[in-house]
């Protein structure tokens, strides 16, 4: 696609070498592996002889001993549980019972306060209507009687 430059000797360049630094590790990264100990002293051989009397020899090996199992608590967890369980139950019985107690304490309020406005409203209308006629206050009106005689009024 370009015409080649061949007035010009081609560049020679110096090869770059790169020379990889070692890595020196500070810690092991992995565990040394674990050689397995032999005892200080051999352990003595013993010797039984079985009732058809066969001799039997070999080293003597200590029998293992379970792990000791820990003390078991008096009472177990979950009947601790359960007894919390029912004494936070009571508590909100308790909580709910004085709760209802309260609200019918107030309908009971609010019922006898609604009665008496009633006895005391009721009353008032009552002296009212009864009390005589020269103790009303108000206005007197005395009405005439009147004809009415071709759509006229005459008084």
């Amino acid at each position: 696609m370009y015409p080649d430059n061949g007035h010009h000797p081609p560049a020679v360049r110096a090869p770059d070498v790169h020379h990889p630094t070692p890595i020196t590790p500070t810690a092991t990264p992995y565990p040394a592996p674990l050689v397995p100990v032999q005892p200080h002293g051999l352990p003595t051989v013993a010797t039984v002889v079985l009732p058809d009397g066969r001799v039997v020899t070999g080293y003597a090996i200590d029998p293992t001993r379970p792990e000791p199992v820990a003390a078991k608590p008096a009472v177990s967890r979950a009947a601790v549980n359960i007894a919390l369980g029912g004494v936070g139950f009571l508590a909100v019985c308790g909580g709910l019972l004085m709760l209802t107690t309260f609200i019918a304490a107030l309908t009971a309020l609010i019922t006898q306060l609604i009665t008496l406005a009633a006895v005391i409203f009721g009353g008032y209308v009552a002296v009212q209507i009864f009390k005589p006629s020269e103790a009303k206050s108000g206005h007197t009106f005395h009405i005439r009687k009147a004809v009415i005689k071709r759509n006229h009024f005459h008084g």
